[in-house]
Order: C-alpha cells, then sequence, then structure tokens
C-alpha cells in the first residue's frame, strides 16, 4: 500500500479534488494534517483500527501517516501557506511518500486568496514553498512528484484525473468525478476556504469577479511577480 501526498498552494481547486478522493469510497482521506496542526496545535486523524487519534507534532502526524499506509491506500492533501520547516529538517520521513502537486494560474488563485483573506502576506501565496517541496521531494524519493493543472481538472476533468490516477498507481474510477454537495466534517475548521467546495457536485470553475487584481492591485502584482517564476518550474512537470 501507499501514502499519496497533494501538496497544493492555497486556492489550488485541492479541496475539490479531495471531495473526488472521498467519493472513490476505497482510500483513506487525511485533509490538510499539517495546517491544522500548526493552526490549532493538533489534528484528528483515523486511527489504525477504527475511530480517530488526536496528533501533535509534525513527526506524529507523519509518522502516522506512514503507519496507515502500511496495509492500506492513503492520501492527504496539504497547502503550502507555511514553509512546514519540519519536512526541510527531516527529508527522510517523507521518503517513501507519493508526492504529487497541484498548480493553479497565479493571478486567480491570488486573487481568491485576497477575496477571503485581504492580510494575506506574499509568503502565504505558496509557490515558492511548493517548489522548494517539489524540488525536496524530488531528491528524497528518487522519483519525479506528478504534477497536475488546475485548468486542465477544471476543463478536462475525467482525463486529467484519469492520467493522475496512472501515476499514482491507483484505479481510475469515472463514479467518483460527480458527489453530492455537502458540508463535510473534515472543513468544519477552515469552512470558509471551502464554500466552493462544499456547494460543488463535479469540477467546475466558480464563475466569479474579483474586484482586486493582480492587474489593479500593485501589492497583488508584487506577490505575482514574486510567484510566477515558481509556478513556471512547477508547471513544465505537468501531466496534462
Amino acid at each position: 500500500m501507499s501514502v499519496i501526498a497533494m501538496w497544493a498552494h492555497p486556492r489550488a481547486v485541492s479541496t475539490a479534488f479531495l471531495r473526488m478522493m472521498i467519493e472513490r469510497g476505497d482510500v483513506c482521506i487525511i485533509h490538510e494534517p499539517l495546517v491544522t496542526l500548526t493552526d490549532w496545535n493538533e489534528v484528528q486523524a483515523p486511527g489504525l483500527d477504527g475511530g480517530t487519534v488526536t496528533l501533535r507534532s509534525p513527526g506524529e502526524v507523519l509518522g502516522h501517516l506512514a503507519e496507515l499506509g502500511v496495509d492500506r491506500t492513503v492520501f492527504f492533501k496539504d497547502t503550502l501557506e507555511y514553509r512546514h520547516q519540519y519536512l526541510f529538517d527531516h527529508p527522510e520521513e517523507i521518503a517513501g511518500f507519493r508526492h504529487t502537486f497541484i498548480v493553479r494560474d497565479p493571478a486567480k488563485a491570488i486573487a481568491s486568496h485576497y477575496l477571503i483573506k485581504p492580510e494575506v502576506a506574499c509568503h502565504e501565496i505558496g509557490y515558492e514553498h511548493q517548489y522548494d517541496l517539489f524540488e525536496l521531494a524530488w531528491r528524497v524519493s528518487g522519483e519525479r512528484p506528478v504534477v497536475i493543472r488546475a485548468e486542465s481538472l477544471l476543463a478536462e476533468p475525467a482525463e486529467t484525473v484519469a492520467a493522475y490516477c496512472q501515476a499514482v498507481d491507483l484505479l481510475y474510477l469515472p463514479h467518483a468525478l460527480q458527489w453530492v454537495p455537502e458540508d463535510r466534517i473534515e472543513w468544519h475548521r477552515s469552512r470558509r476556504w471551502h464554500l466552493d467546495a462544499i456547494a460543488s457536485s463535479g469540477f467546475s470553475a466558480p464563475a466569479k469577479e474579483y474586484a482586486a487584481t493582480v492587474d489593479n492591485d500593485e501589492r497583488l502584482r508584487s506577490y505575482y511577480d514574486h510567484h510566477r517564476p515558481y509556478y513556471d518550474r512547477l508547471v513544465e512537470h505537468a501531466l496534462i
């Protein structure tokens, strides 16, 4: 069995991807364990024999993920508004994971991020952290991490998910591309970030207009200029 990690910058459509993985029904799912740990000092995860366990350090989280993955396939996704320095200080603890990344056009992601969190700082946009982790994961695992584009996922969900599944040795399950909209317990602590996923029933781009964008806001443009090179390096490796 295995542990599949999806590393995302904020506003990358990663929660919808996780919702699709939940719909599969054959994978153990954990939502943003490191971000939750950073924000709340603890995170709950499925126990080895049913029930839940409470984890209170990055080492506990990674160790528990590895234990879960011994006899089942585990999928977790996390976002990289934080660098998660523990990963860089203890790379051996993620060497056995299957690392995957999802990226979205920075202009759209930044405008979406700002709409929810106007006080967002440049480092929280996340692409720099994401690229640094991409390089680390490639080095310690010996395998080039899988990268998918949010735009491909939204435009061609079947093709993109099928390619992803093939890359991580999962059976492609077409039924998982549709689900019933619901407000899941996994998202209750960070609900304001997941309203689009809560309302969704599949992969589709929400029709939104943003008042502040990288084209009309100087601060957001500076964020874009900083992070765009990291996005460009990541998207070079995209499956589709």
